[in-house]
């Protein structure tokens, strides 16, 4: 039965983790750097206890005071980046962190520079890789030696392979060429579904899931590695339609369509935290090695939310309707961009480990994706939605002209 969903938006901050206390692992720093040609860069570092606190809804990390001078490592990175899906961001922003921070930075992508997927974002911005000193190849991972024939680096993320048929020519192309930490990104959606959300690191995963075979053989041959599970992502260059779905019906006056009773929680992260996060972890070897990090927000926010915090961004009126996903059958999954389920992890081993928090702020990043929604016109593009029509007439819902 068709029902409409309050007006709140909900947002849920994570509790307390039980992990050790920072204290115990190496203290991170926020680096003041000054590049040189040498293999070090001077800087000023500010050592950390870190504190969260919200100041007109966004979280900043506040340090303690202790300054000391000190030198940071100026490291030589790999980045084996993805050429589609949601991912692809993930290692635009990681590559342009890393030279901000004065690492040297080479972008591999998958397949060819003059492909059409290269015209699309957050590929067509590498230009700003380039400008900032980095480096962008393209080419099959497989053939990774003779494609960086002579080049040696010291980390190498894997932002790429979804199996260990993929990812192993590169793993072993990285051991014995004898770069020193491995880095890879997983999924949070390897985690087993459970009756205590949210997911944190070292709750069940399920074993026939791809990443997981990956996340055990580097693990068996890297001495120092790390695992980063994403979520869901939002940020300027991304190319997966999460955001836009709800926009593209708010801006039309189309009713929000959710499965089920709209309160289910999962997670949206900007990819900023997500590279910050990355950074970290090339900061501190020893920290991060052979750990497992649940690379996302720590916020969770409801379905019923999401929708209402598009519609805020937009300025807009919203109306959601929730359905039962059982009365459209094999179609239920094309209906909607998010699982129809609790999918809500926590960021508990970064921030103990890492001395990682959250920078950023969904509604005023949905803000800055609504406006580059309207910056490419997508608002005025022609659209049908026969799915959606195809659900409110099974729920006898009248259909906008």
């Amino acid at each position: 039965m068709a029902t409409l969903a309050s007006s709140s938006a909900l947002l849920f901050t994570s509790p307390s983790s039980n992990l050790p206390t920072p204290s115990l692992f190496p203290s991170p720093r926020v680096s003041l750097s000054s590049s040189s040609s040498h293999s070090f860069s001077s800087s000023i570092s500010i050592s950390p206890s870190f504190i969260s606190h919200k100041t007109n809804s966004r979280r900043h990390c506040l340090s303690s005071f202790t300054v000391k001078a000190s030198t940071v490592e100026k490291k030589k990175v790999l980045i084996v980046n993805t050429n589609s899906g949601g991912h692809a961001v993930i290692g635009f922003y990681f590559a342009k962190e890393l030279l901000g921070a004065g690492h040297d930075v080479t972008v591999f992508t998958v397949g060819e520079e003059s492909s059409d997927k290269m015209k699309k974002p957050p590929f067509s911005r590498f230009s700003e890789i380039v400008s900032g000193g980095g480096k962008t190849v393209w080419g099959d991972p497989a053939q990774i030696g003779s494609v960086l024939e002579g080049s040696a680096f010291d980390v190498v993320l894997d932002n790429n392979g979804k199996d260990l048929d993929t990812v192993r020519p590169v793993a072993d192309w990285a051991k014995s060429s004898g770069v020193k930490q491995f880095l890879f990104i997983s999924s949070a959606g390897i985690y087993k579904p459970t009756d205590e959300p949210p997911h944190v690191e070292g709750d069940a995963v399920k074993a026939d899931a791809g990443h997981v075979g990956v996340e055990k053989y580097i693990s068996e041959t890297f001495g120092s590695w790390a695992v980063f599970r994403p979520q869901y992502m939002i940020g300027s260059g991304n190319n997966k339609d999460c955001e836009e779905w709800f926009f593209d019906r708010i801006v039309r006056g189309r009713p929000i369509l959710i499965p089920g009773s709209g309160m289910q929680l999962t997670n949206i992260s900007h990819v900023k935290d997500l590279s910050s996060m990355l950074t970290l972890a090339v900061g501190n070897p020893a920290a991060a090695s052979g750990k497992i990090f649940n690379c996302v927000s720590d916020r969770a926010v409801t379905l019923d939310g999401m929708a209402k915090l598009c519609a805020q961004a937009a300025g807009l009126p919203v109306e959601i309707v929730h359905y039962d996903p059982k009365t459209i059958g094999s179609d239920a999954k094309k209906a909607f961009p998010f699982r129809n389920m609790h999918f809500y992890a926590e960021p508990r081993a970064a921030k103990d480990i890492l001395g990682w928090c959250s920078s950023t702020n969904l509604p005023e990043d949905l803000k800055e994706r609504f406006e580059e929604y309207v910056k490419i016109g997508r608002d005025k593009k022609p659209m049908k939605f026969e799915l959606d029509d195809k659900i409110l007439e099974s729920l006898k819902v009248p259909v906008a002209v």
